[in-house]
């Protein structure tokens, strides 16, 4: 007997569809551009959640930086003299501590130099 894919395919089109909600032009109403518009902007998601890590990583080694050089360093050697002093901080929390509690950073400051 024949199988007509009537309803399964009108919900695979309708899937597909409310993916597409809020793209522009054919992508929202046609299914085969809808489709290619969906494939393509879960590419970029997958690919955003890895570069999100390295742009919010390189965002706080300037934050560091400007932070550092108003203490009178830079932000190689502000890492250099924690490692030294062994003082384990990451970068994330030492961005943090530079933007909302400037003596607290600058006291980090002073103890790695």
């Amino acid at each position: 007997m024949r199988v007509k894919r009537g309803v399964s395919a009108r919900a695979k089109h309708n899937k597909v569809l409310s993916q597409a909600k809020g793209m522009s032009h054919s992508r929202t109403s046609g299914f085969r551009l809808a489709k290619q518009g969906v494939i393509k902007a879960l590419h970029y998601a997958y690919r955003d959640r890895r570069n999100k890590k390295r742009d919010l990583r390189s965002l706080w080694i300037t934050r560091i930086n400007a932070a550092a050089r108003e203490n009178g360093t830079t932000y190689a050697k502000l890492m250099a003299g924690l490692k030294a002093k062994n003082i384990q901080l990451d970068r994330k929390t030492l961005a943090d501590l530079a933007v909302r509690e400037p003596e607290a950073f600058a006291a980090i400051v002073k103890s790695a130099k």
